[in-house]
């Protein structure tokens, strides 16, 4: 397909960070105030689930790295061109020096505003700053995908992405950790957990394991190839119709979400220590969501009940780092509506109070899109 940016990777993109700036909040005090059985399930669905298992608000801060992952072979796209290949494994020496320093810069930057949004400027001492973060996930798991994906071709790929999945679930099953024994997949007694306890640095999220820690960022590093490989396949022309693709797409997430359940059973389904049938069974969710947003927003070219999602979409790192803790929304909302909220139901008022917020936060976000202001690493 044409070298042309994808709308509905920006909106999926902003419908994925919508849910951590405020959306939750909004379910959470419908739920609270009317009681109605299916908000009531999607505000148990915005939780994260205790340990093993699966629910949607699992399922975000993957889709963001897997939509990373996609933006991978378009943003290169432009330096393929100048460079007369098709290939990004044929791209000479001399052009990918230039993307490593790019790519290492950006990761960089995403580990020290990790480190921000961690409370970095509330410095508390050494060991109590938190280096693991979120932000520092996506830039390294993003880091070393894009590493693969400029010096290997597609097959390679999948075969490094194969290797890294069966081998972060041996370490995890086989290796024995002192004090507990080898495949305790506990918050305790788990590999990952060991690790973060012996060589991370700082202050752990959770005490005895971090999730965002260093061998759990192994299988990250697959999904952000997931991404890779559905733009791959999406940019390919001429070989298949846009409907074959998307048919061809789904059929490819029915089989990862099959083999995440079929892996579920040897190696739980678990967000925080990113097992290999989490990183397939939540790839598969990924590409379901991608296919419905591309069909419905780029097919059909239906994009004006997205315009919100894209606002947020265009400039989702500036809102994620706004949202946790940087800028107070609540106080500039309480400013412009509180006086109105007061006048209403009492039970209604949280509910209008977290829409509110979500009002400023987009009035925000579409001004800076109008004035083509957007924050980019």
């Amino acid at each position: 397909m044409k070298d042309k940016r994808l709308v509905s990777l920006d909106a999926l993109r902003g419908f994925d960070m919508f849910w951590i700036m405020s959306g939750e909040h909004i379910v959470h005090a419908l739920a609270e105030a009317t009681h109605i059985p299916a908000f009531e399930w999607m505000s148990e669905q915005l939780h994260h689930t205790a340990w093993n298992g699966i629910t949607f608000y699992d399922m975000i801060f993957p889709l963001f790295l897997f939509i990373a992952g996609m933006s991978m072979p378009f943003s290169m796209q432009k330096k393929m061109n100048e460079a007369f290949v098709d290939s990004p494994h044929l791209l000479p020496t001399a052009v990918k020096i230039p993307l490593y320093k790019s790519m290492l810069r950006r990761t960089l930057i995403l580990l020290l505003l990790g480190c921000i949004v961690n409370g970095l400027f509330k410095w508390n001492g050494y060991e109590h700053t938190r280096i693991a973060s979120v932000l520092g996930r996506i830039g390294l798991a993003w880091f070393f995908a894009g590493i693969i994906f400029l010096n290997t071709s597609t097959l390679k790929q999948i075969y490094f992405f194969v290797f890294i999945l069966i081998s972060y679930w041996l370490l995890m099953t086989l290796v024995p950790v002192p004090g507990f024994g080898a495949g305790i997949l506990t918050k305790e007694g788990s590999l990952a957990s060991y690790i973060d306890r012996i060589l991370l640095p700082g202050r752990l999220h959770s005490i005895v394991y971090d999730p965002e820690g260093l061998l759990s960022t192994l299988p990250a590093i697959g999904t952000a190839m997931l991404g890779v490989f559905t733009a791959t396949f999406l940019k390919k022309e001429g070989e298949f119709s846009v409907y074959r693709k998307v048919l061809m797409m789904t059929v490819a997430a029915l089989v990862l979400i099959g083999i995440g359940l079929l892996w579920d059973m040897a190696f739980p389904i678990n967000k925080r220590l990113w097992t290999s049938s989490f990183v397939c069974f939540v790839g598969g969710f990924s590409i379901l969501f991608f296919v419905v947003f591309y069909v419905i927003i780029d097919v059909w070219q239906w994009q004006k009940w997205a315009l919100p999602f894209i606002w947020i979409g265009t400039n989702s790192i500036l809102i994620y780092m706004a949202s946790e803790g940087v800028v107070n929304f609540a106080h500039t909302a309480n400013f412009l509506f509180g006086g109105l909220i007061l006048y209403t139901p009492s039970h209604w008022q949280p509910v209008f109070v977290a829409c509110s917020i979500t009002a400023v936060q987009l009035i925000l976000l579409y001004v800076f899109y109008k004035k083509k202001i957007f924050l980019k690493i």
